[in-house]
């Protein structure tokens, strides 16, 4: 089951930095990181957190519609946008300095942790 389908045609609505984390909505769906995902544009160019650019390119996609989004449990988290741009974090135990990387809220209200 992919926990993350429900964001597949939906609209980034916002991007929101807070302190350590970062909130991605979708309309009324929220995806809350702990761990920073890498943005990659539709030639492959990855900017990571803390390089220049970095917030530029996250704020970029808000109005962009989430074409693909797969949450592979204890392996990666990735949101693919229709302009071709990429996030992309790893889940995998030696990435992950938190006990949890983020959680997901579908505009249903039901959420997953991971």
């Amino acid at each position: 089951m992919n926990e993350l389908a429900a964001l597949e045609g939906e609209e980034l609505t916002a991007v929101e930095f807070v302190e350590r984390f970062l909130q991605l909505r979708f309309g009324e769906s929220l995806l809350r990181l702990y761990v920073w995902p890498d943005v990659a544009d539709a030639d492959g160019i990855s900017i990571a957190f803390g390089e220049p650019g970095y917030r530029d390119a996250l704020c970029s996609l808000i109005g962009e519609t989430a074409e693909t989004a797969a949450l592979e449990e204890g392996r990666s988290l990735t949101v693919e946008f229709e302009n071709g741009t990429l996030l992309a974090m790893s889940l995998r135990e030696e990435d992950v300095d938190t006990t949890e990387a983020g959680s997901f809220t579908a505009a249903d209200g039901s959420t997953v942790e991971f």
